[in-house]
C-alpha cells in the first residue's frame, strides 16, 4: 500500500458494453453499484477516478430516480467525471490503493475475457492493492493469473450474482452463470438468499453478491486500506 500521507484512492473500472445477449438487451453498469460505493468513499475523504476499457462515457442501467443516493450522484461532480472515464490501458493501477469493479450486465460482455482487465487486476493485486467487485463485477476476476503463475481465484472465498438471482432477471441474456464459472476456476463461492446483502473478504480480495451489497463492499475495502496505512505509518 502507499506509504504516503496523501488521501487514499480507488479506481472504479466500468464496462463499455451497452447491449448483451441474443435479444440485444440494453445494459451497462448498474447505477446504484457505482453511486453507493462512490458515496461511501467520498464520505471517507477518498480520491476517486473512473476508467473503462475504451474510455469516455460508459453506458448505464438501472437508474432509480426515487433513490436519493443515486439522484445525488447523478447531480454531482463524480457523475461528470465518470462521463469522461480514463482509457484503462493508460492507467497504472498501482497508483491506487484499491481497484473496484461494479456490476451490471455489461461486464459479462467486455470483462469476462479481456486480457487488459486481467492484467490490471494481476498488477494491482501483486503490488499489494485491494481488489473489489460486486454483483456481475467479479466476472473480471475470471482468468486472472498472478505473476507467480497461480490463478488469483484458486482457493479464494468469493461471492457474486447467483444462478438463483439470474432466474427471472437475465438468465436468457447472460452467456454463462457467473457463480458456476467462479467455482470452475477453483473459487469457494458462497451466497445469501436472492437479493439479500452478502459480502466476502479473503485477504485483499473483496466481493459482493448483488446491488444490496455494494456499499458494504466499499466499506470493507476502505477499512482494509485504512488499516494497512495505519500499520505502515507506525
Amino acid at each position: 500500500m502507499s506509504e504516503t500521507l496523501s488521501k487514499p484512492s480507488v479506481l472504479f473500472v466500468l464496462t463499455n458494453a451497452a447491449v448483451i445477449g441474443p435479444n440485444a438487451r440494453p445494459t451497462g453498469y448498474e447505477f446504484s453499484e457505482v453511486a453507493n460505493p462512490y458515496d461511501e468513499f467520498v464520505r471517507r475523504g477518498w480520491n476517486i477516478d473512473f476508467a473503462s476499457p475504451e474510455g469516455g462515457r460508459p453506458p448505464e442501467d438501472g437508474y432509480d430516480a426515487s433513490d436519493p443516493v443515486s439522484v445525488a450522484f447523478r447531480k454531482g461532480d463524480g457523475f461528470v467525471r465518470l462521463g469522461k472515464s480514463l482509457v484503462l490501458s493508460e492507467v497504472d493501477p498501482t497508483e491506487y490503493d484499491a481497484v473496484f469493479f461494479p456490476g451490471g450486465l455489461g461486464p459479462m460482455v467486455d470483462m469476462a475475457a479481456s486480457p487488459l482487465v486481467k492484467t490490471v487486476i494481476a498488477r494491482a493485486y501483486d503490488s499489494g492493492r485491494v481488489v473489489g467487485a460486486v454483483c456481475h463485477g467479479p466476472v473480471a476476476l475470471l482468468g486472472v493469473t498472478r505473476a507467480n503463475g497461480e490463478s488469483l481465484l484458486k482457493g479464494k472465498r468469493v461471492t457474486s450474482f447467483t444462478t438463483a438471482e439470474e432466474e427471472g432477471h437475465s438468465r436468457e441474456d447472460v452467456p454463462f452463470m457467473l457463480d458456476d464459472a467462479l467455482r470452475e476456476e477453483g473459487a469457494i463461492h458462497s451466497h445469501a438468499q436472492p437479493f439479500e446483502g452478502h459480502v466476502v473478504q479473503d485477504g485483499r480480495l473483496v466481493t459482493g453478491q448483488n446491488p444490496a451489497s455494494a456499499r458494504r463492499v466499499a466499506t470493507v475495502i476502505a477499512d482494509l486500506v485504512t488499516g494497512d496505512r495505519k500499520h505502515l505509518q507506525r
